[in-house]
């Protein structure tokens, strides 16, 4: 029979929230700009974290977008490659990032692949690093990694 923090199970939901939505800010906005991908995964893994040791490795995991950790760091990786193509498209060289300007009406909107590649970091690391640690979480429980049948 699992044994319950029932303190620590009703404040990670808030916590949860809280995290995810402190990492995102640290992605749009980086330690130093123009974005913080690796710093806001670490944060987001911590998210995942705190959720499995309130409720499990297997429910954390199934709180992953994209249906778990392995796809969430595939589709990271793939987002951060894919971010380089527009130089070369245009005749620069592989992840020379490009920046422009949306007009708004009231205010412009600077966009750029850096956030592209940021995002694919974010993803990356959190999707590499939350399973990484929602398997070593399953194993200390005695109820394996987590995808497997128990």
């Amino acid at each position: 029979m699992k044994s319950r923090v029932v303190i620590l199970e009703a404040a990670a939901g808030p916590l949860y929230v809280l995290i995810l939505a402190a990492s995102i800010w640290v992605l749009l906005r980086g330690h130093n700009e123009p974005g913080g991908g690796f710093i806001g995964g670490l944060l987001a893994v911590s998210a995942s974290i705190l959720w499995a040791v309130a409720h499990g490795s297997s429910a954390a995991e199934r709180r992953l977008p994209l249906g778990g950790a392995m796809r969430l760091a595939a589709v990271g990786v793939l987002i951060a490659g894919v971010s380089g193509l527009p130089a070369l498209f245009l005749g620069d060289a592989y992840l020379t990032h490009l920046w422009a300007t949306l007009p708004l009406g009231v205010t412009d909107l600077k966009i750029s692949t850096v956030l592209l590649f940021d995002l694919g970091v974010y993803l990356c690391v959190w999707g590499a690093l939350a399973g990484y640690a929602l398997g070593l979480l399953s194993l200390d429980a005695g109820k394996g990694p987590p995808g497997e049948p128990r």
